[in-house]
């Protein structure tokens, strides 16, 4: 956050910059001193050890960030090596625009963005948990199968711009000293910088390799100053979403994430911490028979037993009501999203234009923009798309060729160590 900030509004000042930081992450400023301070001495941070409520510093990484980072773990996969923490915290080093990290903050991150340790002796590789392999494998494998079937596929996303969104990096030119100087000489001090980000939109919108669909831009100002994901909500998605499956053929394939507001359930299912006599209640009311004097550990045993039949989305309803079917991208999979590519095609356009700072000329310069999307562009998208998908398909493979031995050898280790116990106990 701190790295973006600067991006964004270099002319900052520290203490406005501080500020920012600190009610956005809710911790005390004094906190964000002193990880600033550490990061301009160490080019490091390292993890919050603070207990309680506040996030922890790891949070300053954003979604970029992490599915940069993924992408050079499974970077290693592609070239069958295998990835350790030394590796990866190397590969991140020779990155310019990721954050620097400690080796313990790298740890704690890889664990944040679903991969898991697998150690072997002294030997230990960094590996996705299976959860999210299976929910790779699945989509990959439904995407092809809807593409194989001429299933018109559409995909989804939100994005914000702020009204001081301008471009990170110009000419400048460092003859000029001061504004008496350029004045005298009749040259300009360079181009006008904005205040700070100022007021932002929030946008949704979709399309295919036919290009946006028409009709299906949603742009409204946000009011809150933090992730721009708390503006959205599952009212206003949902809202959006009823008329915008109208617009879509039978058929349709709707690709979006797993964000809150697209995941609301139809109901909910009870959990570790529900109560028991309302565990009780849910199977009676799904005709789930059950003992009386059965402990919590056994009600919910038969409720996960049953759940699968009634985990269920509202968008995923609303979207079969209509002869469609949404399909979700597994988490930090946004390369596999061509709108992705899209956004970043808009807001560089508006980058380039933006002079005035203002909301409403923001605002008109996005739809521009987006007015200039073309359906080449789209198919240019999703085709790169295509491509990052069979990749994909591979990773899993490979990655299965350079684990197995490892996690065989570890079996063998455990067997041969519960022999030997077993051996000595008898003796």
């Amino acid at each position: 956050m701190y790295k973006k900030i600067l991006d964004d509004e270099p002319t900052l000042k520290t203490v406005k910059l501080v500020s920012k930081i600190a009610i956005t992450l809710g911790v005390a400023k004094s906190t964000v001193y002193r990880i600033i301070k550490e990061y301009k001495s160490t080019k490091t941070v390292s993890t919050s050890k603070q207990c309680g409520g506040r996030p922890g510093m790891i949070t300053l990484f954003d979604e970029a960030t992490k599915n940069s980072i993924r992408r050079i773990v499974h970077g290693f996969f592609f070239s069958n090596e295998i990835p350790t923490l030394d590796k990866i915290l190397n590969e991140i080093k020779n990155h310019q625009d990721l954050p620097q990290m400690s080796r313990s903050t790298l740890y704690k991150f890889m664990k944040q963005i679903n991969f898991r340790y697998l150690k072997r002796n002294r030997k230990s590789v960094m590996i996705e948990r299976d959860d999210i392999v299976r929910w790779r494998v699945d989509y990959l494998t439904s995407i092809k199968k809807f593409r194989s079937e001429g299933r018109p596929i559409y995909y989804l996303d939100e994005t914000w711009l702020n009204e001081g969104h301008t471009k990170r990096k110009v000419w400048v030119d460092n003859n000029i000293k001061s504004k008496r100087e350029a004045f005298i000489e009749g040259l300009s001090t360079g181009l006008k910088n904005p205040s700070g980000k100022g007021k932002r939109l929030i946008i949704l919108h979709a399309g295919s390799e036919e290009g946006f669909v028409e009709d299906s831009l949603l742009v409204f100002e946000g009011k809150k100053s933090g992730d721009y994901h708390e503006e959205m909500n599952a009212n206003v998605f949902e809202k959006w979403f009823v008329e915008f499956l109208r617009k879509l053929p039978d058929n349709a394939v709707i690709v979006m994430d797993n964000a809150s507001y697209h995941s609301r359930k139809v109901e909910s299912i009870p959990t570790t911490s529900t109560r028991k006599s309302d565990m009780k209640a849910w199977l009676q009311s799904k005709n789930i028979g059950y003992e009386e004097n059965m402990v919590r550990s056994q009600l919910l045993h038969l409720i996960r037993q049953n759940k699968h039949k009634y985990n269920l989305y509202i968008t995923d309803e609303m979207a079969k009501k209509e002869n469609k079917v949404v399909l979700r991208l597994p988490p930090y999979h946004c390369e596999l999203n061509p709108i992705e590519m899209i956004w970043a095609q808009v807001k560089n356009e508006v980058a380039g234009k933006n002079k005035t700072f203002k909301l409403k000329d923001v605002k008109e310069l996005l739809i521009e923009a987006l007015n200039n999307v073309t359906k080449v562009n789209w198919k240019k998208c999703v085709e790169h798309v295509i491509k990052e998908e069979e990749k994909m398909s591979t990773l899993d493979g490979i990655i299965d060729d350079l684990i197995e031995p490892l996690i065989i050898s570890v079996n063998n280790m455990e067997s041969d160590e519960d022999t030997t116990d077993t051996d000595s106990s008898i003796n």
